[in-house]
């Protein structure tokens, strides 16, 4: 039973060795959805804002009391990187400053609500996590941020 036990051993450790190679080849295309939909959230958000800017100035005084800032302040901040962040993201330019900034956007959303519903309160907590571990591991292989690196190695 003792000569059965490392072979058995052996096969296990290959096996996650193998399995463990295919996920890491994943990373890059993972990294990629991962930006993407972010990027069509964020951003078809920032078009909403933007196609009724009196509605959108009108929830910034109204639902989402942004401290320190007047509405419409808030508003054009807002609406500004719903717009230009997702687009960096999504090229992956910039991707982790772009990251923490929609993290913040996200971040701000749910926390000057008075009230959020708890599919929307969780909507948030994926995008959230999300944006977090696109600061964290970074935009992967398939970015621009990837390729300048490379470019200057």
């Amino acid at each position: 039973m003792s000569n059965s036990m490392p072979s058995y051993l052996g096969k296990l450790r290959s096996a996650f060795s193998s399995l463990t190679r295919l996920l890491d080849s994943l990373q890059p295309l993972a990294a990629l959805l991962a930006r993407l939909y972010i990027a069509k959230v964020f951003f078809m958000s920032g078009l909403t804002k933007l196609s009724d800017w009196g509605t959108t100035v009108a929830l910034f005084t109204d639902e989402y009391k942004v401290p320190f800032l007047s509405p419409a302040v808030a508003a054009m901040l807002g609406t500004a990187g719903e717009l230009v962040l997702p687009v960096l993201l999504l090229v992956g330019l910039a991707a982790r400053l772009s990251a923490l900034g929609l993290f913040v956007v996200n971040a701000v959303a749910v926390i000057s609500l008075s009230e959020i519903a708890p599919a929307a309160m969780q909507q948030h907590l994926l995008w959230g996590c999300l944006l977090a571990a696109l600061s964290i591991y970074g935009p992967g292989r398939w970015s621009a941020d990837a390729q300048l690196d490379k470019k200057q190695l």
